[in-house]
C-alpha cells in the first residue's frame, strides 16, 4: 500500500512540473523608448512650459490684486 501511494505521490509531482512546463509563458518584449528628441528640442520645450506656468501665476495675482 505505500508504495502505492507513493507512486501517487511522485506521479502528481510529475503531472505538476509536467503542466508548469507544458505552457511556456512567452517572452517579455522590452519597451521600446519613444524617438528621442534632440536636447535642445527638450529644453526648449521645458522653458515654454515654464514660462507658461509662470505667466499664468502673475496673471492671477494681477486679478487678485483687482
Amino acid at each position: 500500500m505505500s508504495k502505492i501511494l507513493a507512486t501517487l505521490i511522485a506521479g502528481l509531482f510529475a503531472a505538476n512540473v509536467f503542466a508548469q512546463a507544458a505552457a511556456p509563458a512567452a517572452p517579455a518584449t522590452p519597451a521600446t523608448p519613444a524617438a528621442a528628441k534632440p536636447a535642445a528640442k527638450a529644453g526648449a520645450k521645458m522653458e515654454k512650459k515654464a514660462e507658461k506656468k509662470t505667466a499664468k501665476k502673475t496673471e492671477k495675482k494681477a486679478e487678485a490684486k483687482k
